[in-house]
Formats: C-alpha cells, sequence, structure tokens
C-alpha cells in the first residue's frame, strides 16, 4: 500500500520539501535583417549604377556583406562586393538581379535581392547573334610542312603548340550573319563573346588557356574566302584598324568580352563583312586560347556570340 505525505512520519520536526529540477532556456541566434534596395533601370550609354542595401542584426552584429549576380544578359563588374554599398559596370540591355547577403558574428546569414533593368535609347535595336553549327567557322593551321586547315570541331581558338615534335599554329576564323542590319546604321556596341573551352582536345589538354604569352588579337577580315579554297598558304587578309588585342592570363579558364565596336561598324558601313581572324600575338610554342566552337554540343550555351546595338 502507498502511504501519502502526510502519512509520513515527522522526524525530530524536520519538514522535508520536494522540488522539481528546472531546464534553462537557450534562445536561438536570429539572423540578420536585409534590404538589398530598391529595383533600379537605367539607360545606355550609362553602363553602371549603384547598389545600396542594408543589414541589421537584432540579438547582434553584422560582421560581412556580399553582393553577388544572380542572372543577366552578362557577367558585370562588382567594384566592392564585400560593401553595403558598391558601383555595378559594365551592363547590356536586360535585367539583372542581384543579392546581398549579411552574415552575422554568430555566422547566421540573410538574404535579399534587388533588380537593375538596362534599356536601350529609345530608337536603338539590338542584334544578338549565337549560331549553332556556324558553317564559316573555320581553323586555319599547319602541322610541320602539312596543312590542317578545316571546320570547327568543339574549339575555336588561337595556338602554337607541337606535336609528334612538329610544330604546329591554330588561328580562329568566325563570321557572323550583319545582313539585317543597314548599311547606313550608326553601329553603337559590339561586343563578341569568347567562352573558353573546359575541356579542350588541343594544347595540354588540360587548360583553355596555357603559357606566359598567350595573348591574342581579333582582327577584321577584308578580303572574301570561301570553304573550299581555305588553307594556311591562302589565307584571307585582314587589317590592324580597330583590332583588339586580348591580354594574356595565367587562369586556365577566363572567358573573354571583347569591345568589336569599331570593327562591326567598318564591316557594316562599308558592306565588307568577311569575319574576324583570331591569332596569338606572338605565335611561339606552348601557349594556347581555346574557345567553344558553334560545333561543340557539351556546352551549348558557350557558342561564340556578337551583341550589336544600333540605330
Amino acid at each position: 500500500m502507498t502511504k501519502s505525505l502526510s502519512a509520513l512520519p515527522a522526524i525530530a520536526g524536520l519538514l522535508v520539501l520536494f522540488t522539481g529540477c528546472t531546464k534553462e532556456t537557450v534562445t536561438p541566434n536570429k539572423v540578420p535583417i536585409v534590404d538589398a534596395g530598391s529595383s533600379s533601370s537605367i539607360t545606355l550609354p550609362v553602363d553602371s549604377a549603384i547598389l545600396a542595401g542594408t543589414g541589421t542584426d537584432p540579438d547582434g552584429k553584422v560582421v560581412a556583406y556580399l553582393w553577388s549576380e544572380v542572372s543577366g544578359p552578362s557577367a558585370v563588374t562588382i567594384v566592392n562586393p564585400g560593401s553595403p554599398t558598391t558601383r555595378v559596370k559594365g551592363f547590356q540591355a536586360g535585367k539583372y538581379v542581384f543579392q546581398l547577403m549579411v552574415t552575422d558574428s554568430m555566422g547566421a546569414t540573410g538574404v535579399d535581392t534587388t533588380s537593375v533593368t538596362v534599356v536601350n535609347p529609345p530608337g536603338t535595336k539590338m542584334l544578338t547573334l549565337q549560331p549553332n553549327n556556324n558553317s564559316l567557322e573555320y581553323i586555319v593551321s599547319f602541322l610541320g610542312s602539312a596543312d590542317q586547315t578545316g571546320p570547327t570541331n568543339v574549339s575555336i581558338e588561337a595556338d602554337a603548340w607541337t606535336t609528334g615534335g612538329q610544330q604546329q599554329v591554330l588561328r580562329g576564323l568566325v563570321k557572323f550573319d550583319l545582313s539585317s542590319i543597314p548599311v547606313t546604321a550608326v553601329i553603337k556596341t559590339a561586343n563578341l563573346y569568347l567562352y573558353s573551352n573546359p575541356t579542350p582536345g588541343t594544347g595540354n589538354l588540360v587548360d583553355a588557356n596555357y603559357g606566359s604569352a598567350n595573348s591574342f588579337i581579333i582582327q577584321q577580315v577584308i578580303s572574301n574566302w570561301s570553304a573550299s579554297g581555305l588553307s594556311w598558304s591562302n589565307q584571307p587578309s585582314t587589317t590592324t584598324a580597330n583590332q583588339v588585342v586580348i591580354g594574356a592570363t595565367s587562369q586556365s579558364v577566363l572567358d573573354v568580352n571583347a569591345d568589336v565596336t569599331g570593327i562591326i561598324a567598318s564591316m557594316v558601313n562599308n558592306n565588307t563583312n568577311y569575319g574576324f581572324l583570331l591569332k596569338l600575338q606572338s605565335e611561339t610554342v606552348y601557349n594556347s586560347r581555346i574557345f567553344v566552337s558553334s560545333h561543340n554540343t557539351t556546352y551549348p550555351d558557350k557558342h561564340p556570340k556578337l551583341v550589336i546595338t544600333y540605330q
């Protein structure tokens, strides 16, 4: 039989109290409150904007900020990505989304996004060309004493190497269809995008960009050519006028955004569109710049792209 407390004997007048255990309550860390700022818009040729965000922490302090580009028609430069306020430059027409991430002293993060819409001036048109299987995309090349000119396969490149102990030089030749632009048009901007091939089939077979002297030139081709007559000894003529020099890089993979406005204006206004030639500035061996070609099915979003705005 169970006795009640009242039935328990008192011992020398001692009063015994029974108390329960109490559990300590831990308050969870609160994430920072983030405001990436209001959406904005700019009109080209202005190509920069200010991102101004804020971050507060209700139970601590903010220790870091980080801006990043979430989406957009091109990669832009965030001048001070670790600051709550930064300038962003290098815009093209389209909508860009940016994220601000704020970190507090306990490691918690909060995020918010904002957008920048970039528009062309009234009356400006934009043409984006990124063909698949471009029939006018070739490699002009020799190996030793043998000509190896032919259509691009997975890469278009500017390259100098050795194969089997013999010297090999490769140059890229590519032409885009500009027939939809009137010869009287005023070319406002023109950008040629080339994307490094992450899995090159030439060079050292690992790095798209290799060598200490891998700067290359983009030149305007100024004489007509056909696939049937193309060879190393029968290359089309080029000009140094308006040529674009892309500096050397030690990065294995580095995409290129080349301002070719002068070249495109010459092609359109003179009705002489024979394409571009890519070649190393100094064609010494063991230097390469290897880009995805329009025939590459592994990276369909990295085919050569030409974006033109005109009035």
